[in-house]
């Protein structure tokens, strides 16, 4: 069944973090998927409008609802989405539970977490540090960027991590196209929104106002999320070293990748194996100049340039860490899985002047 010929319930978990507000607003403009339930269990039955000043003339009389009466809904419906924004370690839980209500149906499910985002439940708690607290689903969810898995097996979907996302529009094309050596060195800034809603020492806005500074480099949990992906769909896995970045900025994510060419490749020519890699992918442009947060931020587009010289290549790669990077792409993937143009609800420009 198509939803083409109309609207398809929405289900939100997670609804009152930066991603969960980013899915309301893009939701709140999709000719398809509606209407939405906003699940928070810290907050039933408080006002939506409340929690999100922002989005009031969308959600001006709707509340949050608890999960339970999110997975009586989500039993009834023989077709609908759902997306995932609930934190790491309850994400897998609240699915498990889902998963069992939707069996027999066409309701799809994006996790935005981490916790579907690995093959195996030893992958995950290598990175993580503790157990996926619930492992048997797996099987059901492929962990991809839209761009980079043209077909797909799976019902449900993991959608990859914002500096994972960025990482690896850059790194996918030359890896299979065999163009760069195994060790690949990137850099990446990310705005505030990154660290979520809660304020903590380090990721609070004011606290990283004119500021700038490393955390977790070479250890970040991104890196071996983005060599997984790159074996998923590529059967290489490169060896990334990562170091990230706290920008003074509220969204959008830098990311600058290095790596050593297999043979001299002048700028045009890896330039051109971008463009070709991306020509039909609608939220990719490969430029002819560096890009620039500004003209993507608070849309689901990114953008790449590459520049190449003495045998080494370096990509630059931008995007919004809460539109393409968690709620634009997990919306694009919907798209696709109940069978609607990918680009469905996720057209509009990029703000600009931020």
């Amino acid at each position: 069944m198509s939803a083409s010929a109309g609207t398809l319930p929405a289900i939100v978990l997670g609804g009152t973090g930066y991603v969960a507000g980013e899915l309301l607003r893009l939701l709140a403009g999709h000719p398809n998927l509606g209407p939405v339930t906003i699940v928070s269990d810290s907050r039933p039955g408080a006002s939506v409008a409340q929690a999100f000043p922002q989005l009031a003339s969308a959600y001006r009389t709707a509340t949050f609802v608890s999960f339970e009466e999110a997975l009586a809904l989500a039993a009834s419906l023989k077709q609908g989405a759902i997306f995932s924004a609930a934190p790491h370690g309850v994400s897998a839980l609240l699915i498990a539970r889902l998963l069992d209500a939707i069996a027999g149906s066409d309701v799809r499910i994006v996790d935005i977490s981490a916790d579907h985002r690995f093959a195996t439940p030893d992958a995950y708690a290598a990175v993580y540090g503790a157990p996926l607290a619930s492992q048997t689903q797996l099987a059901q969810f492929s962990c991809a960027v839209p761009e980079h898995l043209a077909t797909v097996t799976t019902a449900h979907i993991a959608h990859p991590g914002c500096f994972a996302t960025a990482m690896l529009l850059a790194l996918v094309p030359l890896l299979d196209r065999d163009m760069i050596e195994s060790d690949v060195y990137i850099s990446g800034v990310t705005g505030s929104t990154g660290s979520g809603r809660s304020p903590t020492a380090g990721t609070h806005h004011p606290d990283r106002h004119s500021d700038l500074y490393a955390y977790k480099p070479l250890s970040h949990r991104h890196a071996p999320e983005v060599e997984a992906a790159c074996r998923a769909v590529t059967g290489t896995a490169p060896r990334v070293h990562f170091v990230p970045h706290s920008g003074p900025f509220a969204r959008g994510i830098h990311v600058t990748l290095q790596a050593r060419l297999r043979g001299e490749h002048a700028d045009a020519d890896v330039n051109a194996v971008l463009a070709d890699y991306y020509a039909r992918a609608p939220f990719v442009d490969v430029l002819d100049h560096e890009p620039h947060l500004k003209h993507v931020v608070a849309s689901n587009y990114s953008a790449l340039r590459a520049t190449s010289s003495d045998g080494h290549v370096v990509v630059l790669s931008v995007l919004d860490n809460l539109t393409k990077g968690a709620a634009g792409g997990a919306i694009q993937w919907m798209n696709r899985l109940q069978c609607l143009a990918e680009d469905t609800g996720l057209t509009a420009c990029a703000a600009g002047w931020t």
